[in-house]
């Protein structure tokens, strides 16, 4: 089965998507499962990973229950105060699809947020509870990941959207390349092929993302890349059937089997789905 690692569901009337300003005007209405649920079968995708949008408990328990009621859904990604009251939160959201917890990091102005000794303490105890965690970084967050991950290894990290590399023409450039080989040598960090088209911009390319995506495949390996839509944002620079498109186009060179990593088995594997 063919799995989305990366998608979004959002309900503009909840109010706490503070990140969407005039800038994101054309993709600030709802989305919900029927609308992704016709491209996901076009695409022949059987499950997906939901991921949250909003830094609230409230937006967590929301995709919970879109998860009851969606057989697409087959996992949650949410959110907590890593600095509060984290068995509590815990507590509050546990339930069976809830797989992974991400803070905002792109959004949060100290780059060194994630080293604070109660945030770090926060995480230990999101591993003990046997959850993961998704890195929403940037490459100014590549030297501080490293050392995160190096402080934790026993809570399993994603990178989402390979770190959303600065394109200058389809170079993302040395600091960034060599920023994803220091993560890659942790066997406890993989790494989403996702969000690359909005990160590049319009008139984005498969050929244009190649660097990006072949450094990622080169230095992870394909069993622990995984791709993800990052739909609706995608919708921003694309759609659904295209991206989907160029990542099958961008892995062609793989085997059979890597491929069904990438587009499957990464996911299923990190996340701990049934197969």
């Amino acid at each position: 089965m063919i799995i989305d690692a990366h998608q979004h569901f959002w309900q503009i009337g909840r109010g706490d998507y503070g990140w969407m300003d005039e800038s994101v005007a054309a993709i600030r209405r709802d989305y919900g499962p029927e609308q992704l649920a016709p491209m996901a079968a076009a695409c022949g995708v059987g499950g997906t990973v939901l991921v949250q949008a909003a830094p609230t408990v409230a937006e967590t328990e929301y995709l919970l229950a879109l998860a009851d009621d969606s057989p697409l859904v087959q996992c949650v990604v949410g959110w907590i105060d890593l600095e509060g009251d984290v068995p509590g939160q815990l507590a509050r959201i546990s339930h069976p699809a809830l797989k992974s917890l991400r803070p905002m990091l792109q959004d949060i102005e100290d780059t060194e947020w994630l080293l604070r000794p109660a945030v770090v303490e926060g995480l230990r105890l999101v591993a003990r509870a046997g959850l993961r965690f998704d890195a929403l970084v940037t490459p100014r967050h590549l030297p501080m990941l490293a050392q995160f991950v190096a402080q934790v290894p026993e809570l399993p990290v994603v990178i989402d959207h390979c770190a959303k590399p600065v394109f200058e023409g389809s170079d993302p450039g040395p600091a960034w390349r060599e920023g994803m080989s220091r993560l890659a040598a942790h066997r406890h960090v993989v790494c989403k092929l996702s969000g690359l088209a909005t990160e590049y911009g319009p008139g984005w390319s498969a050929e244009g993302l190649r660097e990006v995506a072949g450094h990622v495949l080169k230095v992870f390996g394909p069993d622990r890349v995984m791709w993800g839509s990052d739909w609706p944002v995608l919708e921003l620079v694309g759609d659904y059937e295209g991206w989907f498109g160029a990542a099958q186009a961008l892995t062609r060179g793989l085997s059979e089997r890597e491929r069904a990593e990438v587009f499957g088995g990464t996911a299923r594997r990190f996340y701990g789905l049934e197969t």
